[in-house]
């Protein structure tokens, strides 16, 4: 059962990533571009660390995704006031049209994926999933992975 629930969880958002990413690329956005711009959206100003930390990809990765989102002007760079070492990442007024886009395509799907789903249900399957991501969320004492 419990392997059927990974694996389950792991699918859905398997197919969820796929389907965003066709409808995503429809309008021109790649899946880092996505990633970028939605995590930003939700975080604007953090610096270029930070956002690699929370995109979970290497800061020279992300170097690379702001270098094109800012060459197609969809975001700028500013020197964070507090460190001069680092930047601090901002949309564009040019991006947030694409935001919106985004964010319908998400709607779209979520609409698509929840078809026939009842509402108390959709409640509950929130609920519960609101549930295992907080029981993972926070480290067991005692069981933090040893490093090297």
């Amino acid at each position: 059962m419990s392997d059927s629930i990974g694996f389950l969880i792991s699918d859905v958002s398997r197919l969820m990533r796929r389907r965003f990413d066709e409808r995503a690329r429809a309008i021109g956005v790649t899946r880092p571009q996505w990633r970028a711009l939605t995590a930003l959206s939700r975080r604007e100003g953090v610096n270029q660390g930070h956002l690699a930390d929370l995109l979970e990809v290497e800061p020279i990765t992300l170097c690379r995704m702001v270098d094109r989102l800012e060459d197609a002007g969809h975001v700028e760079r500013r020197r964070d006031p507090g460190d001069r070492r680092a930047w601090n990442i901002f949309l564009t007024d040019r991006s947030r049209p694409l935001i919106e886009q985004l964010a319908a395509i998400a709607d779209d799907l979520f609409a698509t994926a929840l078809a026939g789903v009842a509402a108390e249900d959709r409640t509950r399957l929130t609920a519960t999933l609101d549930r295992i991501r907080d029981n993972l969320a926070t480290p067991e004492p005692g069981k933090d992975s040893a490093h090297g």
